[in-house]
């Protein structure tokens, strides 16, 4: 009697194996896609806040802005979690703020504005507060006058309030100049504008790195310099409220020096690599 060649079991559960293989490599996959599309979406909404800022200030504002999504809250605008998004402010909100702090503005300088020593308006960079020589400066002095410091602390602690940079720009007129304290316009004005950013850090109104300080001499006026009355408006100090966008312009570089390699070594760009 021969005996029974014994049975061979045949697993039939072994392709759960190579299914569970399957499903990770699938989800390691989706999570290196959603990184990437986190990443990209940064990036576009930076470009994105850059143009559309750009367009605003030439008029040409586009209301599709204000669906990009706001960082900032809160009265002063503050940014309740910094993060790599928080230094972008969408235009909308940039908007309000500098409408907000023109007429917040208005009404504190309304007897400056009066006596046509300050003027506010809105520049092409953003917010513009000309403080006029009659009203803050002696003539040939980069010294603000004692009556012109509560105004000038005024304008401090608003700026202060916001989370944009100052440029504090020094202007003078075309009349050339010649004194033992300074020997042209450009002396004058770069002076001019430098005590007035010294004075909102020591009064630690702004934080320091979010001041920058010019001087432009007689070579940006904005009225004629044939008359009194225009080289009276060119001797100024203009504070500018810039607002702060930041793009990563090594990072676009890099990017497209290596789509540009990509596209060599591919083949598909002039002068390929055989």
């Amino acid at each position: 009697m021969n005996p029974r060649t014994p049975r061979s079991r045949v697993g039939h559960d072994r392709w759960l194996v190579s299914y569970a293989d399957f499903i990770t490599l699938m989800f390691a996959f989706f999570v290196v896609l959603y990184a990437f599309a986190r990443d990209d979406q940064r990036k576009q909404m930076q470009v994105s806040a850059a143009i559309d800022s750009a367009f605003h200030s030439m008029g040409a504002y586009s209301k599709l802005s204000d669906r990009l999504p706001q960082t900032m809250s809160g009265p002063t605008g503050k940014p309740a979690n910094h993060s790599a998004e928080a230094d972008v402010i969408a235009p909308g909100q940039i908007r309000d703020d500098l409408m907000r702090l023109r007429e917040d503005l208005d009404r504190t300088l309304s007897t400056q504005i009066s006596a046509h020593t300050v003027s506010i308006e809105m520049g092409r960079d953003g917010l513009v507060i000309s403080l006029r020589e009659a009203g803050f400066f002696d003539s040939g002095s980069a010294v603000p006058k004692p009556a012109a410091m509560p105004a000038l602390r005024s304008i401090a602690h608003k700026l202060g309030a916001l989370p944009y940079d100052i440029r504090i720009e020094g202007h003078t007129d075309n009349a050339p100049i010649h004194t033992a304290e300074f020997d042209s316009n450009w002396d004058l004005s770069s002076a001019r504008a430098t005590r007035i950013a010294r004075l909102f850090i020591e009064i630690k109104a702004i934080p320091p790195d979010r001041i920058s300080a010019a001087g432009y001499a007689e070579f940006h006026p904005i009225a004629s310099n044939d008359t009194a009355e225009g080289r009276a408006q060119n001797r100024r100090v203009d504070l500018v409220v810039m607002p702060r966008i930041k793009l990563d312009f090594a990072a676009t570089q890099s990017s497209r020096q290596s789509d540009g390699w990509k596209r060599i070594t591919d083949g598909d760009a002039p002068g390929a690599l055989p």
